[in-house]
């Protein structure tokens, strides 16, 4: 391969906008089912199986993968040979982006090529949210609890 190395980075859209580098930016929000809904998983990240077979158990995840390695093979095809930025982001970054970076990450060294996984926003606290999806603004909880 020719590309000099892949940066793969997890990140949570609630947490701030994607990499202002990335080469290609995987959104997960609306088309993947989000583990956080679940309040077994709420609290775990991409660290932990059951959030892993979860997201990877997703309808479409694992072709989206797949898919990923591609498109990374076809930048890698063309005569530049600049690093490559995948950026993988949900709406918290602890699960969905979290876990396909890991599996895209893993499937690309298979592959031979040199590949840096970030997570930025894995380590941050879960973002309470609406039924909607919404984040709760921190000043509009009392006692832990949504107005």
């Amino acid at each position: 391969m020719s590309v000099t190395e892949i940066s793969v980075i997890s990140f949570g859209y609630l947490h701030g906008d994607p990499p202002a580098d990335a080469n290609l930016v995987l959104d997960l929000r609306r088309h993947f089912r989000d583990p956080h809904i679940s309040p077994g998983l709420r609290y775990q990240t991409a660290h932990d199986l059951p959030v892993r077979r979860a997201v990877l158990g997703t309808p479409g995840i694992r072709e989206l993968i797949s898919t990923a390695a591609l498109v990374a093979d076809a930048f890698d095809a063309g005569p530049g040979g600049a690093p490559l930025t995948i950026a993988v982001g949900c709406a918290g970054g602890r699960h969905r982006a979290a876990t396909v970076a890991m599996a895209l990450a893993d499937r690309l060294r298979k592959t031979g090529s040199p590949v840096t996984l970030v997570h930025r926003d894995l380590g941050k606290p879960v973002v309470e949210r609406t039924v909607t999806g919404d984040a709760v603004a921190p000043a509009a909880r009392e006692n832990g609890e949504p107005r």
